[in-house]
């Protein structure tokens, strides 16, 4: 039985930054892409980075050039590294895996989902 599990989240004041940690337990196909989604009160939730098993990432707009994604592969870990914080990037951050290629964004695409993890940023 494949889970996820996030950590890292909590609260930072604007332009601060965190890490958010993802450990996948149980076994799940090798080739599966990881994506952090976040959802926001009251909004749908929306992906905002992604990598593939060859390392291939995407991101969202808005958090280009801010966030990194990145993956220990020995640990099974997925990290999302988050920088220059704004009150917008305030959400419930989730970590997925799924079936399809490539780094995709779409929340359609994920087959397993975390808990999430708060990440509340203060302005």
């Amino acid at each position: 039985h494949v889970q996820l599990v996030e950590s890292g989240g909590g609260s930072v004041q604007g332009g601060g930054s965190l890490r958010l940690s993802c450990l996948a337990t149980g076994t799940m196909a090798s080739d599966y892409s990881k994506t952090w989604f976040r959802e926001a009160a009251g909004q749908e939730r929306e992906g905002v980075a992604g990598i593939d098993a060859r390392g291939s990432t995407a991101y969202a707009n808005s958090v280009k050039g801010r966030f990194t994604i990145s993956q220990d592969r020995v640990k099974n870990i997925v990290y999302l590294q988050m920088n220059n914080l704004n009150a917008e990037d305030t959400a419930i951050y989730y970590c997925a895996a799924g079936p399809y290629s490539g780094p995709s964004l779409d929340v359609g695409d994920y087959l397993y989902w975390g808990r999430g993890t708060q990440v509340t940023v203060s302005s």
